[in-house]
């Protein structure tokens, strides 16, 4: 008796295991089947997909490039007309006699009849003609220092030497 009860035991969870696997494979073969996630037409498109990016690709780079080669044009055509602007401002200034009479004072030193015109040479002492600048040309001796001396003296002062020396080099008349 004892073997039959095991063995019925035994075949009770046998036939338990067995319900248990059914119950399993009924709710299996009710939900879908999992697929390869990249099925034919997915391919399909993303080759699709990768062809137009490819044959797009130069055509929108020539685009892009066109369109900064107009904004390049437009920006030079904007300097252009305000250059245009200047000119015809200056055009018209040049128009106006005392305009033109204030630039001949200016800029080519005319004077008015009647008038006296002075020109002061370099009013301003430059970084050249400062005392050290002069000292360190060369020494009275060797001609350096005399040159520089004579640069700062008076114009007549340095015409008469200039007879003077040619006095002097002269050969004698016969």
């Amino acid at each position: 008796m004892g073997s039959e009860r095991f063995s019925t035991a035994a075949r009770l969870k046998a036939i338990g295991q067995e319900a248990h696997a059914r119950v399993y494979r009924a709710a299996a073969a009710r939900r879908p089947a999992r697929r390869n996630k990249l099925t034919g037409r997915a391919a399909l498109l993303a080759l699709v997909l990768c062809a137009l990016v490819i044959a797009l690709a130069y055509p929108m780079r020539q685009y892009i490039a066109q369109r900064s080669d107009i904004a390049d044009q437009r920006r030079e055509a904007q300097q252009a007309k305000q250059k245009v602007e200047e000119l015809r401002e200056q055009k018209a200034r040049w128009q106006d006699p005392e305009y033109v009479r204030t630039q001949a004072r200016k800029q080519l030193h005319y004077v008015m009849p009647g008038e006296d015109g002075y020109s002061v040479a370099n009013p301003t002492p430059t970084a050249g003609t400062s005392g050290t600048r002069h000292k360190s040309a060369g020494s009275p001796g060797d001609g350096g220092g005399q040159a520089a001396a004579a640069a700062h003296r008076p114009w007549y002062a340095n015409l008469w030497d200039g007879v003077d020396h040619a006095d002097a080099a002269a050969p004698p008349r016969r």
